[in-house]
């Protein structure tokens, strides 16, 4: 027996299945920032990840043809109109381009080791090492260009020490100590990550077409907003600079490119994801307690407005069911 004709485990089906929608998403996007890219350097990166993202989709249906499973309908081309005006400087593509290839690195890795099949698992790897290639291209144009967003260079105290206090751990009382280089990166990147978002929303806000969905991403910007307050707070009491973009350009226009269904998806998978991924990271690697609390807080309001996300994708209509088994109950 070939190892193609073995099944499909449970874990192998749910990974290609968001693999496929994933890249259905990506291509859409690629599609409208390729036609719209004006710098010959943004162009030829998106021009690559348009390929890849066409080369995935056709790799994907081979493997659910193959093994007679349901095509998803994912994205069409009626989720995106390449004829419509620019929105996006090509920084802002850049910074975009830079998040999708994050959300890969974020999920194909943890999809890889739960694969068995020969088949899935070369997909899962050639698509980890494309991704490295492509964020290393992104970074290194975006150093170049000085838009790279980094975390505080700040002096450490290079002295070798053991905690032998809980006032360690204060921060909520008074008389908390300074920062450490974990919790400078936690801070930094939540930030930088809630800054992009909080655009991104302002734009679809203004590029959505339905009541219901204009307010949540309107709501979306409000959230992101408190929690920029919230972690900015800390830098400002230890005096710590911070690295902020400075062309995070919106450009007006008339007609939406995206469909509502497309930016919805974007928003609650790609900056869901990527919100709960890095404040659990946070959570585990922080100690001083005021940090903590805030980064809990943030953690059960960013829960109810993704869940609210997804609700709304529910009551649109635009949820696609993922495969299920048979039911088995008596």
């Amino acid at each position: 027996m070939s190892e193609t004709s073995i099944g499909l485990t449970s874990t192998e089906i749910s990974n290609i299945w968001s693999a496929y929608l994933k890249s259905n998403m990506e291509l859409r996007f690629y599609q409208y920032f390729y036609k719209t890219a004006e710098v010959q350097e943004v162009q030829n990166i998106v021009k690559k990840l348009l390929d890849f993202s066409q080369k995935s989709i056709d790799e994907l249906k081979e493997i659910f043809l193959k093994d007679n499973m349901t095509i998803p309908l994912g994205f069409t081309e009626k989720d995106v109109r390449l004829d419509a005006d620019k929105v996006f400087s090509d920084t802002f593509i850049l910074y975009f381009c830079h998040d999708l290839t994050m959300l890969s690195l974020s999920t194909y890795p943890s999809a890889l080791p739960d694969c068995t099949r020969k088949d899935i698992r070369d997909y899962f790897q050639g698509s980890i090492e494309f991704t490295i290639t492509m964020q290393n291209e992104i970074t290194n144009l975006m150093l170049s260009k000085g838009i790279f967003l980094k975390s505080p260079q700040v002096a450490m105290d290079h002295t070798i020490d053991l905690v032998d206090n809980m006032k360690y751990i204060n921060g909520l009382f008074g008389g908390s100590r300074p920062v450490n280089a974990a919790e400078i990166a936690n801070l930094s990147r939540v930030i930088h990550r809630a800054s992009f978002s909080k655009m991104v929303l302002v734009t679809f806000s203004k590029l959505a077409s339905d009541k219901e969905v204009k307010q949540h991403f309107s709501k979306g910007t409000v959230a992101l907003e408190k929690v920029l307050h919230s972690l900015q707070e800390v830098f400002e009491k230890e005096n710590i600079p911070i690295s902020a973009s400075g062309d995070y350009n919106i450009l007006n226009t008339k007609e939406s490119p995206f469909s509502d269904k497309l930016m919805l998806f974007f928003v609650n998978t790609c900056l869901g994801m990527f919100c709960f991924i890095m404040i659990n990271q946070a959570l585990t690697s922080s100690l001083r307690t005021d940090i903590v609390t805030k980064f809990t807080m943030i953690s059960n309001q960013m829960k109810k407005f993704y869940g609210k996300g997804l609700l709304l994708t529910i009551t649109e209509k635009w949820l696609e069911q993922p495969p299920q088994v048979l039911d088995r109950k008596l």
